[in-house]
């Protein structure tokens, strides 16, 4: 399947130079951005996602000397931020997963039925044995120092702090936003945009199905669909304490979603009368009849409903959802 990024996607704005190791991306745009690499020896293909940068920071995304016949980035933007996402990306069509992965795919083979293809853009490294490539915003920002205080704006405007198009009133209210989160007052700018990530995906609700875990402990997730007559389970995703996943990301209108969270060693969380089978490990299971006789395990999943909306938000707490 092709995640289709049709006038969402930014041109692949990529400048690239020697780095101390591997492949390493640089964040010079105003978005958080999740990143993934593509290493080919013919006939295959390794990838690996998502790697986390924040805006005006670098990290290492593909490890070890770049020996391989050739390279390839992908980006995306945060689900978090608001408006359509964006994608710095070019003409490979690789496979990709929604969640962290490590994939080797055969050049031009299918993807995996939980994968989609995204468009890799290709990096010349100069058979150098490191290097870094930078993508940038449109205008180009900059430099790094730059890209980190827009990006600071933009997520905060998309975590609600109303004050963060006042450059006369945003400090203060950056200094309360830290407070409030219990962040010391020199906390670094990662420590910052992790906070304010994660306050904005509590909000956000982009196309697809966003679970939040309000509780202070990790929740093991797995969602029920209907498609046509064919009923199917997947899980489990892990939710840290005070996070959100985006665990649908194709828009769901109309469709009705069931769910089920559990803590740790399988107390659950959200249950429901609707039954679907199950195992204790990651699973993807068609059909939620005879689970017994199919050696899984029927439980309980409540029905959640996101109305005529593309994309709904839960919000599970220590009593449930709210």
């Amino acid at each position: 399947m092709r995640r289709v990024f049709s006038g969402l996607v930014l041109a692949a704005a990529l400048t690239a130079s020697p780095a101390k190791a591997g492949l390493t991306a640089c964040n010079a745009t105003s978005y958080v951005l999740y990143a993934a690499g593509a290493a080919l020896n013919p006939p295959d293909l390794a990838l690996k996602g998502w790697t986390r940068l924040v805006p005006g920071a670098c990290a290492e995304v593909l490890t070890g000397d770049l020996s391989a016949a050739g390279y390839f980035l992908f980006a995306r933007s945060s689900r978090a931020h608001s408006g359509p996402p964006r994608a710095w990306s070019g003409n490979a069509n690789f496979c990709v997963r929604d969640k962290d992965f490590t994939l080797r795919q055969s050049f031009g083979g299918a993807c995996p039925a939980d994968a989609y293809e995204a468009g890799f853009a290709q990096i010349d490294t100069h058979h150098q044995k490191s290097w870094t490539a930078t993508f940038r915003d449109s205008p180009d920002l900059g430099p790094m120092p730059a890209a980190a205080k827009a990006g600071l704006v933009r997520l905060a405007k998309d975590a609600g702090l109303k004050e963060a198009g006042d450059p006369k009133k945003f400090p203060a209210a950056l200094a309360a936003f830290k407070a409030r989160m219990h962040l010391a007052a020199n906390a670094p700018d990662r420590a910052i945009f992790d906070a304010l990530e994660t306050e904005a995906m509590k909000s956000a609700q982009p196309a697809g199905y966003t679970l939040c875990n309000d509780t202070n402990a990790p929740a093991y997730a797995a969602l029920g669909q209907q498609k046509g007559v064919v009923f199917s389970a997947r899980g489990w995703w892990t939710l840290a304490a005070g996070s959100c996943s985006h665990l649908i990301t194709d828009p769901i209108a109309g469709q009705k979603i069931w769910l089920r969270v559990e803590r740790a060693k399988g107390a659950p969380l959200v249950t429901g009368p609707v039954n679907f089978c199950v195992t204790t490990i990651e699973f993807d299971i068609q059909g939620r009849e005879n689970c017994q006789k199919r050696g899984l395990v029927a439980a309980g999943f409540m029905e959640t409903n996101s109305k005529a909306a593309p994309g709904f938000t839960a919000h599970v707490t220590t009593t449930g959802l709210r």
